[in-house]
């Protein structure tokens, strides 16, 4: 949760912050995204998007966790700010895409 609240808030600043993007991203991609729950994952890509911060091994990981996980405990909130991030950023996440519409579709949203 620190890892996506101190990107989240750089992020939210307009703070450039190339090295700390880096090894954030680094750090969160080695541990397998441990700790990191829903929301800080929707921040997290949210906060790269938002820097223009280019990280594709984490939004491959994050992706990946979101929908081994079948988007469990993601709010409508935080697959929205999700799926901005990745558009945003112009990352093609296809599984996730195809999740959160199949959810939005069953009115899982």
């Amino acid at each position: 949760q620190n890892l996506a609240n101190t990107v989240w808030a750089y992020a939210t600043a307009g703070v450039a912050a190339d090295a700390l993007y880096a090894a954030v991203a680094e750090a969160a991609v080695r541990g397998g995204l441990a700790g990191f729950n829903p929301q800080n994952l929707a921040n997290t890509v949210w906060a790269y998007a938002t820097a223009g911060v280019a990280a594709d091994a984490l939004y491959a990981a994050v992706a990946e966790a979101a929908v081994r996980g079948g988007l469990a405990g993601f709010t409508p909130q935080n697959l929205a700010n999700m799926v901005w991030a990745y558009a945003k950023a112009g990352v093609a996440a296809e599984a996730l895409f195809k999740a959160v519409a199949k959810a939005a579709v069953r009115g899982g949203l």
